[in-house]
């Protein structure tokens, strides 16, 4: 779940420290406090979308960072799988830095883009505001939804179309690309042969490049290393040492220290002459044969030439053989490897149409479950008389999901025929219809932390009393965290936040703060009665909480 929730220099907020609970955690504040800066802020840390000027006025950069903890060793075990590994109390610690040119992304202090940000934090943290209510509009998103209920007993069967499908995608494409006539089929043979015969003539070597190249620099540099060994055979072999030698000789009795001196003099006359003796040697050896030095040319000639049209390597001008080897067969063999290649796409393409014709059995016997659940769950919100179903069409194609396309239809008035949910929902129908959804979803949906904006948009009294319920039963396996304005839905708060906007020397600062027990039923007053809070409000208020606490 979401512990800990740190932001810094955001919009009107200059610092914000809040420990989030289990359960159903409710914030409320004045309209223009920055309730939506706070989802905002969270938003952001998931890597979402920076809005410009986003970075409080004065400061040099904002700062987001929310601490979750993770126990379930399922989740544990995904985590790790990603490189994410969640410390001995199962603490995961995402953060982001936003500068004005750009943001740093970090995972438990380790910077990662953007895109594996929100790979990871898809699994810890779900977040529902109007752009999610609004994503109801479009079809593939109903699929998306339905494939979600039954994910368990689908899943392997989703693994095994996808597979299915690149395999018969790959094999169109390979039947699509027989289609050469006689004459253009012998002329690409015959390049080949010429290509296959000029590779393996040349027979080129591992190393074999090098080993000529340093051959081939000792032959060109010939003259030079003949004469500077010649001056320095001449240096070697100078009388200054002989001579030195003979001179401390003569007094080297005198002090045991100039006996030292002797002795390496010796030493170095002796490795001069060693040296010596290895620079004649060489010299003896060396030999500039014509031939060779010609030969070595044309060799690294073919070599160079091969380089150009076949790779850079020696293992790249084999592995391009064994290719140009490997479509001579195929042209040797045209018409029977076509027909061959045909009737496997044929027989994938069978198998791929019975998968599909299983899942889609499969996902229309769920989809009467789940649209019967929703169902039930719109009647709760007040949706009188409604009638909620599913229907498939069949996609003149196959997909990797699959050939369906399904879509929500829905009638909120009796006697009227079901339509696509697109285009009879409005706003705030929407945002029930997505809790009536989260509500079915919640027993199979394994992310831990859910978090509700916007969820009152357009409702009140009974309908809000409903839907405080509903995220209420949410909150029984799930961590919730809901902005709203409405009483009904603050009062079944487990954990309940203010969020104030406060002016000071000429700024203006939003501030978050838990609430204690009689605080809630102050808010909650405030929330019922508006500009004036009498005595009876908060009586009502009391009266209201507790009922609330009857209903969980």
């Amino acid at each position: 779940m979401l512990s800990e929730l740190h932001v810094k220099n955001l919009a009107l907020i200059e610092k914000a420290d809040i420990e989030f609970g289990e359960g159903l955690n409710i914030l409320t504040g004045e309209t223009g406090a920055g309730k939506s800066i706070i989802i905002g802020s969270v938003t952001m840390a998931l890597g979402g979308k920076v809005p410009k000027d986003i970075i409080r006025r004065g400061t040099e950069y904002a700062y987001v960072e929310l601490l979750f903890t993770v126990t379930e060793p399922d989740k544990v075990r995904v985590l790790k799988e990603m490189d994410v590994c969640p410390d001995e109390g199962g603490t995961v610690i995402i953060s982001r830095k936003i500068m004005p040119a750009r943001s740093l992304c970090k995972i438990n202090d380790e910077t990662v883009t953007v895109g594996k940000l929100k790979t990871i934090t898809g699994l810890l943290i779900d977040i529902h505001g109007q752009h999610e209510h609004q994503s109801l509009l479009y079809k593939h998103k109903h699929l998306e939804i339905l494939d979600k209920y039954h994910e368990r007993k689908s899943h392997e069967l989703k693994q095994n179309i996808a597979g299915l499908y690149r395999s018969y995608t790959g094999l169109k494409d390979r039947v699509a690309s027989f289609h050469m006539d006689e004459e253009s089929r012998l002329r690409e043979m015959d390049f080949l042969r010429f290509e296959i015969d000029e590779i393996e003539g040349a027979n080129v070597k591992d190393g074999e490049e090098e080993e000529l190249t340093a051959r081939y620099r000792l032959f060109t540099n010939a003259r030079r290393i003949a004469e500077s060994l010649s001056a320095a055979y001449e240096a070697v072999n100078t009388d200054t040492l002989d001579y030195a030698l003979k001179e401390v000789e003569h007094v080297a009795s005198f002090d045991e220290k100039l006996g030292a001196i002797r002795d390496q003099l010796f030493d170095a006359d002796a490795i001069l002459s060693d040296i010596s003796h290895e620079i004649s040697s060489y010299m003896e050896d060396m030999s500039f044969d014509e031939e060779e030095y010609r030969e070595l040319e044309e060799r690294l000639d073919v070599i160079h030439n091969l380089e150009a049209k076949y790779g850079k390597t020696a293992e790249q001008i084999q592995e391009n053989l064994e290719n140009k080897r490997k479509r001579l067969e195929e042209l040797e063999d045209y018409d029977a490897l076509k027909q061959r290649t045909e009737q496997e796409l044929e027989e994938t393409e069978s198998r791929l149409e019975m998968l599909c014709g299983q899942l889609s059995e499969m996902r229309k016997a769920a989809a009467k479950e789940l649209t019967a659940k929703i169902k039930a769950g719109l009647a709760d919100l007040n949706f009188i008389d409604v009638e909620f179903s599913m229907e498939f069409t069949r996609l003149s194609h196959f997909t990797a999901g699959g050939f369906d396309e399904a879509e929500f239809m829905i009638s909120t008035n009796p006697g009227e025929c079901v339509k696509p949910l697109g285009m009879v929902a409005s706003g705030g129908e929407l945002s029930r219809i997505m809790l009536a959804i989260k509500t079915v979803l919640a027993d199979t949906d394994d992310i831990p932390t859910l978090i509700f904006d916007e969820i009152d948009t357009g409702i009140s009294g009974r309908t809000a009393q409903m839907v405080s319920e509903k995220l209420s039963y949410i909150a029984k396996n799930h961590q919730v965290i809901c902005i709203t304005h409405l009483p009904q839905i603050a009062a079944m708060a487990d954990a309940h936040y203010e969020i104030a906007k406060t002016a000071s020397d000429g700024r203006t600062t939003t501030t978050i703060r838990p609430l204690a027990e009689e605080e809630m039923v102050e808010e909650l007053a405030r929330l019922l009665g508006g500009a004036k809070i009498t005595e009876a409000v908060r009586e009502n208020a009391r009266e209201m909480k507790r009922l609330a606490g009857e209903r969980k």
